[in-house]
């Protein structure tokens, strides 16, 4: 079992491509997944296109990762092409299945829509053989489970979620994390703050934080600068996040303050500002 699963976002939908459509989904699931101990490895976005989908999904699984989380592409139009592409990436026929048949049947009641059961609509529910549908408890389209086989390795999750994104923060809220938190260490803590600084550039900072980089692992700490401009007097505005995380709540705590007595102590040689 990892301490720290390693997780990738597959975003799906020309609309993120051409900007049409900004892509919250991603942002909002990286700060979950991290906040609950996973490490996001990456985040793809492809177009509604079969082969694109296939081959992102392919080249997730080579990396090595424990769960991929697509968003997107599930619903009755032409364009919703993921599960078509999940089940060319994994050589598994596309099947109606009852039980998502059911469960779009309670979405639609729940919703008090009148509807007929046509093949756009039972699209939604034409899902990989073998996978698990997931009730949809804010819109429509069932989500989507499967379970990656391997004999190298203990099996990879492949989780299929709508794109509507209070769908899919329903459904990783009450489905997902609970799976994802039982390939993670019971006690999980982390810190987490972002500072205001006035008077010092990232390439000041550029020598002490490539020392923190150098001293401490990814998955326990991270620190990265965000520049906002100058003020009105051309003074360089800076924001630093901090982010200290693990399994002993007094390290977790330790480590953030050595850190940050470490920078606010530069900054201060630096005759910079710390402002919030």
């Amino acid at each position: 079992m990892d301490c720290y699963p390693k997780v990738e976002i597959l975003c799906i939908g020309d609309e993120l491509l051409t900007g049409l459509v900004l892509n919250t989904n991603s942002e909002w699931l990286s700060k979950k997944i991290t906040r609950i101990g996973g490490h996001v490895n990456r985040i793809t976005i492809v177009g509604d296109d079969i082969c694109a989908i296939s081959s992102a999904i392919n080249e997730s699984l080579e990396r090595g990762i424990n769960c991929l989380i697509i968003s997107g592409g599930l619903g009755p139009t032409p364009d919703d092409k993921t599960l078509e592409g999940v089940s060319s990436a994994l050589g598994l026929k596309l099947e109606l299945n009852e039980l998502a048949v059911d469960m779009m049947k309670n979405s639609y009641e729940r919703l008090c829509i009148d509807y007929q059961l046509n093949e756009f609509r039972l699209k939604m529910a034409m899902i990989p053989k073998g996978s698990i549908p997931i009730q949809n408890t804010v819109g429509i389209a069932p989500a989507v489970l499967i379970e990656v086989k391997s004999r190298q390795r203990s099996s990879r999750k492949i989780f299929c979620l709508p794109g509507v994104p209070k769908e899919l923060e329903g459904i990783v809220s009450s489905y997902v994390t609970p799976i994802l938190k039982k390939h993670i260490s019971a006690k999980f803590y982390v810190i987490e703050n972002t500072h205001e600084i006035i008077g010092v550039g990232e390439s000041m900072l550029s020598p002490i934080l490539f020392k923190i980089k150098n001293s401490n692992l990814p998955t326990s700490m991270y620190v990265k600068t965000h520049p906002k401009g100058y003020t009105i007097d051309h003074k360089p505005k800076l924001q630093i996040q901090i982010v200290s995380k693990g399994e002993d709540r007094k390290m977790v705590q330790s480590k953030y303050r050595e850190i940050f007595s470490l920078l606010m102590g530069e900054i201060d040689k630096l005759n910079g500002k710390v402002i919030g």
